[in-house]
């Protein structure tokens, strides 16, 4: 088998799994490295520590170059929300977010600007059908704006943020901050456009918790004071007393303390697998199986909330049947996991989700989108 043959064979497990946007269970090569890597610690030995420690230079660089970027520019955080606090507390000016957006991004910002004294303003957009496009953006832009927070993949509706279009409306002079938990491992981006992104491997990657990274481009660095910058976010080398320096240059600014190795490892195994097996040819796999879900909802008349257009989406698509509750409880009932949240219920398959459980969801909804609902 090619290697994407492989990366679709670790994908075991009872089909039904239509999660992934809310959690991913962990791949084999993950598992195996937890236990490999935690009987190495049990042991105590310098040498098992240390080698277990180099897990973490390994997952740098494996977001490096899957950012293409230098891993002196990438720091491991515990998770997507500890990479935008970084970001966003260090900021000052006036800072674009949608009112929709993911707490991570709007709790965030708006908890940056209470504890800034008047140096950081949230300028909040409610822009239609959650969509933060280029011209949502350009029409609260002026001279106060310093920055946009913005999730690559809108978590609800699944819409995927044109970088490429953001970064033409803000120009050079202002930062382009992304949350790429619903986008790092599946999308084939150019994160150029960015100056900051901030990722998780708990979902798409399936790395599990704990299991996050943050990239400061060299303008974001120039611009975000590293305010919460800790003992190993310094120029220091080792230990230091009775002294107190500067913050590093690089991103090590901007990470508090050593991480977790045995996280690391396994971000950096869930990296690889990414990489080995092409995120292209991941993205075209998975473009299909969004393909199928929508097809199915359309079959059986249920609205589709998400784009359409393979550009414009990801993993995400949100349904929004007339009664969201039942079709929650027949698609649990059918053994098919989702998430069913207000008015919607999100489908989220993943490049490796089977055939059998495009069925499933197929039959599941079928009587469900087709009978006639009788009030009494």
């Amino acid at each position: 088998m090619s290697t994407f043959d492989d990366y679709l064979a670790s994908f075991g497990g009872e089909p039904g799994y239509l999660n992934w946007a809310a959690f991913g269970p962990l791949a084999p090569a993950v598992r195996e490295e937890v236990f490999a890597d935690a009987d190495l610690l049990g042991s105590g030995r310098p040498s098992s520590v240390a080698l277990v420690a180099e897990r973490i230079g390994q997952a740098q660089e494996l977001i490096a170059e899957m950012l293409g970027v230098d891993a002196s520019e990438v720091a491991l955080q515990p998770s997507s929300t500890h990479g935008l606090m970084h970001a966003l507390y260090g900021l000052a000016g006036h800072v674009i977010a949608s009112t929709g957006e993911f707490p991570s991004v709007s709790l965030t910002l708006e908890r940056a600007a209470q504890a800034s004294g008047g140096a950081l303003t949230a300028r909040w957009i409610t822009p239609g059908d959650l969509r933060v496009t280029p011209g949502a953006v350009a029409e609260v832009l002026d001279d106060e704006v310093t920055a946009l927070a913005v999730s690559h993949v809108d978590f609800r509706t699944g819409y995927r943020a044109d970088l490429a279009g953001l970064r033409d409306v803000l120009g050079p002079d202002r930062l382009l901050i992304v949350d790429a938990v619903q986008s790092f491992g599946i999308l084939e981006e150019d994160y150029a456009a960015a100056d900051v992104v901030v990722g998780h491997g708990y979902k798409w990657l399936r790395a599990g918790r704990g299991t996050g990274f943050a990239w400061f481009s060299p303008t974001a660095r120039e611009r975000i004071a590293p305010v919460l910058s800790g003992i190993t976010g310094t120029v220091a080398e080792g230990l230091f007393v009775d002294e107190l320096p500067a913050p590093a240059a690089s991103a090590k600014a901007y990470t508090i303390s050593p991480p977790d190795p045995l996280a690391a490892a396994r971000l950096a195994v869930g990296v690889r697998q990414v990489h080995d097996a092409g995120i292209a040819l991941i993205e075209a796999r998975l473009a299909e199986r969004v393909d199928s879900v929508i097809e199915i909802a359309d079959r059986h008349g249920i609205p589709v909330r998400s784009p359409r257009e393979r550009d414009q989406r990801a993993g995400i698509v949100a349904l929004a049947p007339e009664e969201p509750a039942r079709l929650a409880a027949a698609l649990a009932n059918a053994g098919i996991v989702v998430t069913a949240r207000g008015e919607t219920v999100r489908i989220a398959p993943h490049a490796g989700t089977d055939d059998e459980t495009v069925r499933m969801l197929d039959e599941a909804i079928s009587p469900y989108g087709n009978e006639t609902l009788i009030s009494v």
